[in-house]
């Protein structure tokens, strides 16, 4: 029993914020076996950025106990925001790619947090087991910080790939740069923060830059949910628009058509005596 209420104590911050980005998505809702399926895809993706995260590791690039600043922002940036980030966009890339439902600006986000909320569930479960003994307080920790910002990460990611499916292909490169590259900049600077302050004699100054970094990605977060709920507003009344003005043009077309046959009838009492 432990054991599961441990799990289900990890899985709940990432379900709870699933549900809302699923409230969110109010145009048209994704069906939830296909949210279902990118969450897990998401968990996928811790085992994928171990692909990355493990080389680096081998090489020394990621210090396998840091002890300095210089190595605690190594962990930060090369064995936790890289990897991780570029796994979870790889994971997207494919379950999008075989996705027929992502036809919205919006869908982008909700399946990016889709990733990102499995990827913070699963890497939830594997901190509360090792900490097993104190798993109430690291799973709050986590819940306040950690799985909001994966979620942060992700919403970014999902704005700017949705960008680049959906606006103009010249822009494709530069958002597909940026889908990738701010979620790992991020996420490395969040960790970052977290980390040096442990080892800094300015450990007060950097947890308030965490609390402004933390607060700034979830107003972002939220400024950037609604750009694409209002992109897709506007293309759902525009072609609802289109689909009106079609309808009348054909009316009159066959309005046109009528008028122009009543010639071939009689339509006065002379007619009829010639």
């Amino acid at each position: 029993m432990p054991l599961l209420l441990v799990i289900l104590a990890a899985v709940a911050p990432a379900l709870g914020l699933l549900y809302f980005i699923y409230n969110k998505d109010s145009l048209q809702r994704e069906p939830v076996p296909e949210l279902l399926k990118a969450f897990g895809y998401g968990m996928l993706s811790v085992f994928a950025s171990l692909l990355v995260s493990a080389p680096l590791m081998g090489l020394g690039v990621v210090p396998a106990m840091p002890e300095t600043v210089g190595e605690h922002l190594r962990v930060a940036f090369f064995g936790a925001g890289l990897p991780e980030e570029l796994a979870k966009f790889v994971l997207l890339m494919l379950f999008l790619r075989r996705c027929r439902y992502f036809d919205e600006y919006t869908d982008g986000i909700v399946y990016a947090a889709c990733v990102g909320l499995g990827f913070a569930a699963l890497e939830n479960i594997m901190y509360l087991i090792q900490n097993f003994q104190d798993w109430a307080a690291v799973g709050a920790m986590r819940a306040l910080f950690s799985v909001p910002g994966h979620f942060c990460f992700a919403v970014v990611m999902g704005y700017y790939y949705a960008k680049a499916c959906f606006d103009h292909p010249s822009a494709r490169t530069r958002n597909l740069c940026l889908a990738i590259l701010l979620p790992m900049l991020l996420h490395g600077c969040f960790d970052a923060l977290l980390m040096v302050s442990s080892v800094s004699a300015a450990a007060a100054a950097l947890i308030a830059l965490f609390g402004g970094l933390y607060f700034f990605m979830l107003k972002t977060s939220r400024k950037m949910i609604g750009t694409l709920l209002a992109k897709d507003k506007e293309v759902q009344d525009a072609a609802e628009q289109a689909a009106i003005d079609a309808c009348r043009e054909a009316v009159n077309e066959l309005d046109g058509e009528s008028s122009g046959g009543e010639g071939d009838f009689p339509s006065a009492p002379e007619d009829i005596e010639n």
